[in-house]
């Protein structure tokens, strides 16, 4: 990641959250984001029959989680009904994120006689930070440190991953600053 995009990520998701009417504490509802960034949201097997979608994941599990396609002046972002809610929050607001970023497919890959259009890596984790900012900023984990909530409960919480809800506290540092405010 470039340097200083960390804490560039942290201020946009404030902004971003600030646009929509969002307090700092409050989930972020997903739908919402992804009107915001101007994209529709849809399931994949609106697109494809949901029967076709398990057979590529009995092939190949967690290969189809998202995606955006861009019609010009209209974006959708698609998202898998296999996984887990959180996880398609979480898939749907890095999608959104891109789009937030201003992120464009860079490359083709063949794959099979299939053409895949893929971003460059950099610009996948400056997604997924983003996306962790959107749905647990930073100010939202050291507030709810503070009210004595562990991860299981932030997730909970703000209907994310425990596995997003971890990394987010061990990112950030807010574990050191609620347990210093504790001290």
């Amino acid at each position: 990641m470039r340097r200083g995009f960390k804490a560039e990520a942290e201020r946009l998701a404030t902004q971003v959250r600030d646009d929509m009417g969002v307090g700092p504490y409050e989930p972020l509802d997903i739908h919402k984001l992804v009107h915001h960034v101007g994209a529709h949201l849809r399931m994949a097997d609106e697109l494809i029959s949901r029967t076709r979608l398990q057979e590529l994941e009995a092939l190949q599990p967690g290969a189809f989680s998202a995606c955006t396609f861009d019609f010009g002046t209209r974006k959708t972002i698609v998202i898998s009904p296999l996984a887990t809610d959180e996880r398609q929050r979480s898939d749907a607001s890095h999608e959104a994120s891109h789009l937030l970023l201003k992120h464009s497919v860079k490359e083709i890959e063949q794959l099979g006689g299939l053409s895949l259009f893929t971003c460059d890596p950099d610009e996948e984790q400056e997604a997924n930070w983003l996306a962790g900012c959107l749905l647990l900023p930073r100010d939202l984990i050291v507030r709810s440190l503070r009210r004595g909530l562990d991860a299981a409960a932030i997730a909970e919480a703000n209907a994310v991953s425990l596995q997003m809800a971890n990394f987010r506290l061990r990112a950030t540092g807010a574990e050191r600053q609620a347990a210093a405010w504790r001290r």
